[in-house]
């Protein structure tokens, strides 16, 4: 069994609309309370031996999700951004944003802009946050990133929902019913350790038949 001691995690962060919700909460709190849960999974991906986590917050279809809905998330990106880049820099995280920018209202561009560059010298983990992004127009500009070794998604689909498909080719994938607002070192161990006692073959035979 081949076990790596750093990979490429990528997270669908799906649930925080149905987690307000249940609680009788705006769906504003779920996405506030989301972005609690991307500081702790951040904060313990290096420990964790991951190297690159790449975060899906919206796509290119969240667009038609209701105008009030989607210009609270843009300045929740924003404010994240913000509020988060000093101790991202200070944790040796290097952030980057994929996705397309020219739809965005140019207060969160001025935002990734300047959390790219004050992150730019971290070595301790590469964080993307895909924003308008689709995997579809990724694959047709030719914009590739290294594969993913695992793919997580929460809140209880079990679908790639246009993210990273042309990387996640090989991934192994992690499907909990635990909404993203409730996902943290527990669920991120628990994920990691299933990983592990995967036989990853790329096409081969299984490592008992191949000896």
């Amino acid at each position: 069994m081949k076990q790596s001691t750093s990979f490429h995690v990528a997270i669908v962060m799906d649930g925080n609309g149905r987690w307000a919700t249940r609680r009788g909460l705006p769906r504003a709190a779920g996405h506030r309370a989301g972005a609690e849960a991307v500081r702790r999974v951040v904060q313990i991906a290096p420990g964790c031996g991951i190297t690159a986590l790449t975060l899906y917050a919206f796509s290119s279809d969240n667009w038609s999700r209701p105008a009030a809905e989607v210009s609270m998330l843009m300045r929740l990106f924003a404010r994240y951004l913000r509020t988060e880049t000093a101790e991202l820099a200070a944790q040796g995280v290097t952030l980057t944003v994929i996705g397309r920018r020219d739809r965005l209202p140019h207060s969160l561009v001025t935002a990734i802009t300047a959390a790219e560059h004050g992150t730019a010298g971290g070595t301790h983990l590469e964080l993307r946050i895909a924003v308008d992004y689709s995997a579809r127009d990724a694959i047709r500009a030719g914009t590739i990133l290294p594969d993913v070794d695992l793919l997580i998604r929460t809140g209880g689909e079990q679908r790639l929902s246009d993210f990273l498909l042309w990387e996640c080719a090989y991934a192994e994938l992690w499907f909990t019913e635990r909404m993203w607002p409730d996902f943290g070192a527990p669920q991120l161990a628990v994920a990691i350790h299933e990983f592990h006692s995967r036989d990853r073959r790329f096409g081969g035979l299984p490592t008992r038949e191949a000896v």
